[in-house]
Order: structure tokens, then C-alpha cells, then sequence
């Protein structure tokens, strides 16, 4: 795909860095101008896609997690992706309150939160392989 501008990187996995994953997908974006609810929509939606890489895919055990944001007219497309440990069953993923980490006491609506903000969400994945997760939103007329 072509975009019209793009931008990538790299940092590692640990919860601090969600918060510049967050700064970094709302500072590219705003070049287009979002209104304030669709830069927390993408900043919700970043934050739950990097956390699941932190907590999920590393287990909390470290690596390097992947953001890339770019734009085609007022669509955006991001992906978070991380060389963890892969998800075993995606749809069971996707199902409002499962978590694969109870004893972490998490909620288990990331991907629904990211479904709620974003209006694609698409998730590939393989196990010891690790995930990445596509979303796309379209941003209101300038």
C-alpha cells in the first residue's frame, strides 16, 4: 500500500513505553488534524493493542513491540506487533472478558475496547511466532 506519509518504531516491551506508544501515534496524527475524541479513540485502541504485546505476547519477559501509523487521505492505519508467543485461538481472543491472565486480574476487553474505537481491527497470529494487530479508522471531514 502507498501511503502518504508513514512512520515506524521499535521499542521494548515494558509498560512504561505505553505511554510513548500512545505519544507517538497521537503526534503523527496530528498532522491531520483529528478532533480530541478520535485521538483518544487511536490512543485507547494503541495503548490496549501494546499492552497485550507487553503482558500477552512477552509475558512481561521483554522483546521489542513494533508500531507503524500511516495515512491515506483521512484513513489512517496503525499495527502493533510484537515476536511473542503468539495467540492460540484468536476468536477466543476476541470475546469480551476472556483473558488468558486471571491471575493478573486483567479484564479481558482489550480487543473489544479496540473494536469499539477503530472500525477494522484484524489480528494474525502464529504461535512462537508472535501477533500483529491492523486497524484502520477513518477521520472526520477536515
Amino acid at each position: 500500500m502507498q501511503y502518504e506519509n508513514e512512520a515506524r518504531v521499535f521499542f521494548t516491551a515494558k509498560s512504561e513505553n505505553e505511554g510513548f506508544a500512545r505519544l507517538f501515534a497521537a503526534g503523527f496524527l496530528t498532522q491531520l488534524d483529528p478532533t480530541i475524541s478520535e485521538m483518544t479513540d487511536v490512543k485507547t485502541a494503541v495503548s490496549e493493542a501494546v499492552t497485550n504485546a507487553i503482558i500477552h505476547g512477552y509475558e512481561e519477559k521483554g522483546g521489542l513491540v513494533e508500531l507503524f501509523c500511516g495515512y491515506i487521505g483521512r484513513k489512517i492505519y496503525i499495527e502493533i506487533a510484537d515476536t511473542g508467543k503468539g495467540i492460540e485461538n484468536i476468536e477466543r481472543a476476541r470475546e469480551p472478558l476472556y483473558t488468558s491472565k486471571p491471575e493478573m486480574e486483567r479484564s479481558g476487553m482489550g480487543f473489544t475496547i479496540m473494536e469499539t474505537f477503530m472500525e477494522k481491527v484484524r489480528i494474525e497470529s502464529r504461535i512462537g511466532v508472535g501477533t500483529r494487530i491492523f486497524m484502520e479508522k477513518t477521520l472526520a471531514k477536515e
